[in-house]
């Protein structure tokens, strides 16, 4: 009888202690650096191991069956083990940055000099996983307990290197809950204007990881108190200041409004949720104005900021599929309100939409970050869970084929049938296809006769 063994699985954690001693036995040096060394010491579990280590890219290809290429020619390979993906890097020294991003000279070194060419200290710290050993030599420890985001070396020269940095900066500050440096946030202050020069994707993609819960407003913060906002997204930095009537919006201005948003975003918010915060009041500065009596009024601005989400997505280079989910969002957030007054038929078209799960929970979002009151929110969510378990209402009980089977050729009255149809489905007054049927073939017997 054949007998079947089991393989263990192995563990991210586990995978990386292997490769290191893999190295190791094969006479190289093998530390794990940067995020996985830095959330280790906060006693966070590490998403991914970094490896540097003194082997060259073709002693890495030789010894792991399975590597890719990311970057050989920096020194960068990826290793495919056990499942997993590492990123295995020969200590290196960087020089001659022209265009703001990469070294125009690498050549390879030691460990330490590989530390002193990173950006902050917290990211500089090697770990010896064999030898159970940290090595320090840029004083991320320190700044680690501090609790503070600091540039290694100069920080002037570190942004200069690679503009995406002061916004890594703002990111690592928001998501660890430190402060950004003085002279740190100082010089992202005086070079944020330079940050234009980066890739939109490479500056979305940042973005996309500072506006993430349980940071995201204190993200937004930063942005702003650095000077970024305004240079990445300014139409988000045209909001502040930007007033609101008070009996609808007790907390402030708009900007003051999105930021209340964020601050309640749930642990599971998804890309479409988030950038719907960010853009569903996005043109409320542009079509503000105020009546005689001095109301403040924002008409079309659910219009106009479907336009300007849209551009502003574009600009970013977002996906076509998650700029079609905001966008509908930023159009119909307003419609949400009126609900209670809606037809039936009405309300269950709105719950049709393949977004509608995300818009009600930027209605709830908006009304807590405003008037507070929950009452639509729970009317139009008990109405779209009963909808979700009614499946006869979720397709027509008619279509283009039951009206050619009763002799009629498609033209002008053909779809206002058909929609009629399946208006009086939402309502409730057509609930089965017998039922559907026999209403169409009296519709078309009246019009024949």
């Amino acid at each position: 009888m054949l007998e079947i063994t089991q393989t263990k699985s192995i563990t991210l954690r586990e995978g990386a202690e292997r490769l290191a001693k893999r190295l190791a036995k094969a006479g190289y040096q093998a530390f794990w650096v940067g995020g996985c060394v830095r959330d280790a010491q906060l006693g966070q579990s590490p998403k991914d191991y970094d490896i540097a280590t003194d082997a060259k890219p073709d002693d890495i290809e030789r010894l792991f069956r399975k590597t890719i290429p990311v970057g050989k020619q920096f020194g960068v390979m990826m290793v495919l083990e056990d499942g997993h993906e590492y990123q295995v890097a020969t200590f290196r020294a960087e020089a001659d940055y022209t265009d703001g991003r990469r070294p125009g000279s690498v050549r390879f070194t030691d460990a330490r000099e590989d530390a002193l060419r990173r950006d902050f200290t917290v990211n500089g710290l090697f770990f010896d996983p064999i030898a159970k050993e940290l090595h320090d030599w840029v004083g991320g420890q320190a700044d680690l307990e501090a609790r503070r985001i600091r540039t290694i070396g100069d920080p002037a020269e570190r942004f200069g290197e690679d503009r995406l940095r002061m916004l890594r900066a703002v990111r690592f500050a928001a998501q660890l809950g430190f402060e950004i440096e003085p002279a740190t946030f100082a010089a992202v202050r005086e070079h944020a204007p330079s940050v234009a020069k980066v890739s939109a994707e490479r500056i979305r993609d940042e973005l996309l990881k500072i506006f993430r819960p349980s940071h995201a407003a204190a993200g937004l913060d930063l942005l702003r108190e650095s000077g970024l906002l305004g240079e990445v997204l300014p139409e988000l930095a045209a909001t502040i200041g930007c007033e609101q009537p008070p009996e609808f919006h007790p907390e402030g201005d708009v900007y003051t409004h999105i930021r209340l948003m964020l601050s309640q975003l749930p642990e599971d918010a998804d890309t479409g949720l988030i950038w719907s915060v960010l853009m569903h009041d996005i043109a409320k500065p542009v079509t503000a104005s105020r009546d005689d009596d001095g109301r403040i009024r924002f008409f079309g601005h659910e219009k106009t900021g479907t336009d300007l989400a849209r551009a502003i997505l574009n600009r970013l280079r977002f996906p076509n599929v998650e700029i079609d989910a905001v966008t509908t969002c930023v159009r119909f957030h307003m419609q949400l309100k009126n609900a209670q007054e809606m037809r039936t038929a009405t309300l269950r078209k709105l719950f049709l939409r393949p977004v509608f799960a995300t818009e009600l929970e930027l209605h709830r979002l908006d009304c807590l970050s405003s008037s507070g009151r929950l009452d639509n929110f729970e009317f139009l969510q008990a109405k779209f869970e009963a909808f979700q378990n009614q499946p006869e209402l979720q397709h027509p009980l008619l279509d283009g084929s039951d009206l050619i089977a009763l002799g009629q050729a498609p033209g002008p009255g053909f779809g206002a049938l058909l929609k009629e149809a399946r208006e009086r489905q939402l309502e409730g007054e057509l609930t089965t296809r017998d039922q559907a049927l026999g209403w169409l073939e009296a519709k078309v017997r009246a019009v024949t006769e």
